[in-house]
């Protein structure tokens, strides 16, 4: 019977899965990637590190998955989206990748946008340059780092690397090339958007792009011995991993709200015309006529993380020790604190917001009798807050009527409750397994020839998924403590820069 090997690289892990043709999961192997943190703002992988772990991680799959490597009849990749991987002219990685939580080019996307070099790019590209944007990063290289600059050959994205390592052939598909550089309207590159950006000497150099279901190659007989697939196995194109999400979750389509609760805070639509606007990106959708619009910042669960990692090490040791977790002993203190009054905030901006490149995370309105539940409720609440700043957004362009929820976070009833509770609508959060990994998948198993198209999914979503209503009381108490969050941040707005001055950040 056959089987889809989907790879999926987030900014922390990077994950080989193998899924029978009905989508059920036959192996999983994850392996951690460290991230390198040079400098203030400077957040970076080692390229080769990635694709050995990877290759490990395929390894392990393809050996746990009880089926010979023959039965795996086609492979996707998809992996972080944004910041930039390059090579010189060897196609030997030119220095570390420069991952999206990087922030060093928001001084670059901040004086763009207050010129009208933001509002242009808009009109062209469908958006406007953020601090991890491929246009932001390149030039901040041009400007500080010249002679890295002159010796690009090729700048590609995170799973373009992972394709090239796994078949020899560079380029991206559709739903990546919209990250900077294509016209919003024709959906191909436009030489335009780099003369925009005073990237002049890269005009020529865009990628191939690929449809996401497309064949790009065949495993190479060195990553077949590395990996135990069969050499010449097909790979496609691939695709996203907002995008992959988005599908893999049976999020992807009109008249719903994809919401993914990661690393970053990913919301996202699919219109039939392209619709622009400041506080979204309109970028390609898997097939030619389709737009992706999604509102994003990197702010979302990353920042739970770094509180267990900071306040929770010595309880998460002892409670991994007596074979608990603490997101247990931590849902406790959560649902203990939302049974009192509470006038404690979190703004959770610890690698960036929508609100601009200076912005911070803090705490307000603590008191000395607040305790640490109280803390979590508060990093819980404002991670939904600020993704109903992106979720309202695109209710005012889009109107979608529900939402469906993927992420660590959708696991657990009480937040997948929570969302619903704040965004105000129904929130649907699925059983799906590595939804990012299943999009890749889905594209990799289409251009099989196993599915009609990317969105055929052979499911039973039903079966795989709980659907939560907000409570009208909870709503109506919600609406409120969002208006103050978001008079706060109006309020640290001008505060913020001196923040980052005294920090010592890059300007």
């Amino acid at each position: 019977m056959p089987c889809i090997l989907g790879i999926d690289s987030g900014l922390t892990v990077t994950k080989a899965v193998i899924f029978d043709a009905d989508g059920t999961v036959l192996s999983t192997a994850r392996r951690r990637v460290p991230q390198l943190i040079p400098a203030p703002q400077h957040v970076e992988r080692d390229m080769d590190g990635l694709w050995e772990a990877t290759a490990d991680a395929m390894r392990e799959a393809v050996a746990a998955c009880g089926r010979p490597a023959s039965d795996i009849v086609a492979i996707a990749a998809t992996a972080h989206g944004d910041g930039i991987y390059l090579l010189d002219k060897e196609t030997r990685p030119l220095g570390n990748a420069i991952v999206s939580l990087d922030t060093r080019a928001d001084a670059i996307a901040d004086a763009w946008n207050s010129t009208e070099i933001g509002e242009r790019s808009l009109a062209l590209t469908g958006q406007k340059p953020h601090a991890s944007a491929p246009s932001a990063i390149l030039r901040w290289i041009r400007d500080n780092e010249p002679e890295r600059y002159a010796r690009i050959a090729h700048f590609i994205a995170a799973k373009d690397w992972l394709r090239f390592c796994l078949c020899g052939t560079i380029g991206t598909d559709r739903t990546e090339a919209s990250t900077s550089f294509t016209d919003v309207r024709t959906q191909d590159y436009t030489d335009d958007a780099l003369r925009l950006f005073g990237l002049d000497r890269l005009v020529g150099q865009q990628p191939l792009i690929a449809g996401s279901t497309d064949v790009v190659g065949g495993v190479t007989a060195a990553t077949a011995r590395l990996t135990g697939l069969v050499e010449g196995t097909p790979v496609m194109a691939g695709l996203h991993d907002v995008t992959a999400s988005a599908l893999g979750m049976g999020g992807y389509g009109e008249g719903v709200v994809a919401v993914i609760a990661g690393t970053y805070s990913i919301n996202e639509t699919v219109s039939r015309a392209p619709k622009v606007d400041a506080r979204w990106f309109c970028r390609n959708g898997i097939l030619p006529g389709e737009w992706n619009s999604m509102s994003i910042s990197p702010a979302s669960t990353a920042n739970y993380d770094w509180f267990i990692d900071q306040f929770c090490a010595g309880d998460a040791k002892a409670a991994e020790a007596a074979g608990q977790s603490i997101h247990t002993i931590l849902g406790k203190e959560f649902e203990a604190a939302r049974g009192r009054p509470s006038s404690v905030f979190f703004h959770p901006y610890l690698f960036g917001s929508p609100f601009g490149g200076a912005s911070s995370a803090g705490f307000y309105g603590l008191n000395a009798w607040h305790d640490r539940g109280d803390l979590v409720r508060a990093v819980l609440e404002g991670i939904a807050f600020n993704h109903r700043v992106h979720v309202d957004a695109l209710r005012d362009g889009f109107a979608p009527s529900s939402a469906r929820l993927t992420g660590g976070v959708s696991r657990n009833p009480a937040m997948a409750g929570l969302f619903a509770d704040i965004l105000g609508m129904p929130v649907t959060a699925t059983r799906t397994e590595e939804a990012a990994a299943w999009g890749a998948a889905l594209c990799a198993g289409a251009g099989a020839g196993l599915f009609a198209s990317p969105t055929d999914d052979p499911r039973d979503l039903a079966s795989i998924e709980t659907t939560y209503q907000p409570d009208p009381d909870r709503q109506k108490a919600y609406d409120e403590k969002y208006r103050i969050f978001l008079d706060l941040a109006e309020a640290m707005r001008p505060l913020w820069p001196t923040l980052r001055r005294l920090g010592g950040a890059v300007q």
